[in-house]
């Protein structure tokens, strides 16, 4: 394929068809930096707004730095793939001992959290620098019109599309032509049903013209899902309840959350209360009441699926104390941030009931 009639067709697409995003008006590495990081698990949509709630915020990398990390985790929830915060909070940390932001790809690719594709969007966009991106949006338009059978979730396809990329890049125009050729794969080359026949591309695209668009890009390997069952309980003594820090390693890590008892299949009341974890949490308190809050509730994540059931578990003595747990005055909870699946539960709780 042309490299040059390859560019000029994006790049023209794209000046008619481009997303108007505030971190395309800006040439500061800390801006951008930040819409990669948010964009890296997150669809624009969805990471528009929070990457306008960060930066008003945060505004540089100073004030992050300076930050404390629950505030970088609020600022970020809802947003799921939290480690991600957790790393650009480090990594300012590591920019401002430097004493400023890093340059050239090898230097960018070190902050913690930054891949290859990471490194060269901040690259290519923040300085100008001929480095190609490579995302889901790119695998899918290089693979479409050239056929490429390589699976993209291999070490040898990664190396394939690496270099396809750089070889078809508009070295001139490098910022330009990464933002088109990502926006051309997120708006007009999409992952289902693209709208072929208007396309710029299909005269020249190896899918179309064999009828074979649905099969690219190609992958390997299917991702295995693994269930698990938690069992959250909002505990309540008087104005006040119990919430913990999660610990590292797992899901949600150092975000807040109810006690938990993970349980191997779903639970009824009685099942749970039978259970040791149970008596090792609530042990030498008096139970008053308790209700359902909410069962059965599935929330998918990327290789888990968690089905959750609340209870909020009313306590007899109001001045009783949890070991091990952090008691907070209920109107204080929101200061503190949690899993999606978490507020939405302490959501349900504020409802008054009918």
């Amino acid at each position: 394929m042309d490299r040059h009639w390859f560019s000029d067709r994006l790049i023209a697409w794209y000046r008619l068809n481009g997303r108007n995003l505030p971190w395309r008006d800006t040439h500061d590495p800390y801006r951008i930096w930040v819409s990669e990081i948010i964009l890296q698990q997150t669809r624009v949509v969805q990471g528009y707004d929070y990457y306008s709630r960060f930066v008003k915020r945060f505004p540089d990398v100073e004030a992050l730095a300076a930050a404390e990390e629950d505030e970088v985790m609020k600022c970020w929830q809802g947003l799921g793939y939290y480690s991600r915060a957790r790393n650009l909070h480090a990594a300012a940390k590591e920019i401002v001992a430097a004493g400023r932001f890093p340059v050239g790809f090898q230097e960018v690719k070190k902050l913690r959290g930054v891949g290859d594709y990471t490194a060269a969007a901040i690259c290519s966009f923040a300085y100008g620098m001929p480095c190609a991106v490579v995302d889901g949006n790119v695998y899918r338009v290089l693979s479409r019109c050239l056929g490429i059978d390589a699976a993209i979730d291999t070490s040898e396809g990664k190396k394939v599309f690496a270099a396809l990329a750089e070889e078809l890049l508009d070295k001139e125009r490098p910022a330009e032509y990464n933002q088109a050729i990502m926006d051309f794969g997120a708006m007009q080359c999409v992952p289902s049903s693209p709208c072929c026949v208007s396309c710029p591309l299909a005269e020249v695209c190896v899918a179309f013209r064999t009828g074979k668009v649905g099969s690219y890009p190609r992958k390997k390997r299917k991702t295995k899902v693994t269930d698990r069952f938690f069992n959250y309980m909002y505990v309540c003594a008087g104005a006040h309840t119990f919430i913990h820090r999660r610990g590292p390693g797992d899901i949600w890590q150092n975000l807040y959350e109810f006690p938990l008892v993970e349980s191997e299949k779903e639970l009824s009341w009685d099942g749970l209360s039978a259970r040791a974890e149970f008596g090792r949490l609530l042990q030498g308190v008096e139970i008053g009441a308790v209700r359902v809050v909410a069962s059965g509730v599935k929330y998918v994540l990327s290789h888990q699926i968690i089905h959750a059931t609340c209870y909020e578990i009313v306590l007899s003595d109001s001045g009783a104390e949890l070991p091990g747990f952090r008691k907070v005055a209920v109107a204080d909870f929101e200061k503190f941030p949690v899993s999606r699946l978490i507020s939405r539960f302490f959501s349900i709780v504020l409802k008054p009931e009918i």
